[in-house]
């Protein structure tokens, strides 16, 4: 087992995070980018260095210090639209730490990444203080994704289910205190 380096992105990390992420969008997602949607993508530093209360983590190999995963951290809630309006309103901004781009390249997959990212990341948000709920959203699509979440959270709405399908995404809230 590797002893992947997890930490806080600094700005010789950006060009691997960003290229973690578009490969994702891209591969896994199958839309590509699309800024209305992955605007933070191609400037993460004014997304997740700058702001007080976003971070942006990476995972780094050892045995060649590339970014391998991501994940992020913000304190935006759920948008109405395309949101429902009741998930918008129960996570609202500034209350509300959202995670992001919680991404590993495959052939990094099922070593623990995303739980470690996921850890810390809820432990920014906790020692944060102003944070009292934790949100994310998936699309059920990408491979292990829902699975995983299902894990970690509970589905606070999963729009498969509703009438017309919504956008088909599934709605989760991460408990503080794992």
């Amino acid at each position: 087992m590797r002893d992947y380096c997890i930490r806080t992105a600094n700005p010789d990390d950006l060009d691997g995070a960003r290229a973690v992420m578009l490969d994702t969008v891209h591969r896994d997602f199958g839309t590509g980018y699309v800024p209305r949607w992955h605007g933070d993508i191609l400037d993460p530093a004014a997304a997740y260095l700058v702001p007080a209360r976003h971070t942006l983590l990476v995972a780094v190999d050892p045995a060649d210090g590339a970014v391998v995963a991501t994940g992020a951290l913000d304190s935006r809630g759920p948008a109405h639209p395309p949101n429902p309006r009741h998930i918008a309103e129960r996570f609202p901004s500034g209350e509300t730490a959202q995670l992001r781009r919680i991404y590993v390249r495959p052939e990094h997959r099922r070593r623990g990444l995303a739980r470690r990212l996921v850890e810390q990341l809820l432990g920014f948000a906790v020692a944060d203080g102003g944070y009292r709920a934790v949100y994310l959203h998936t699309d059920p699509s990408v491979p292990g994704a829902e699975a995983f979440w299902r894990w970690l959270g509970r589905v606070v709405l999963d729009e498969r289910q509703e009438s017309g399908g919504g956008q088909g995404i599934v709605h989760f809230e991460i408990p503080m205190g794992r």
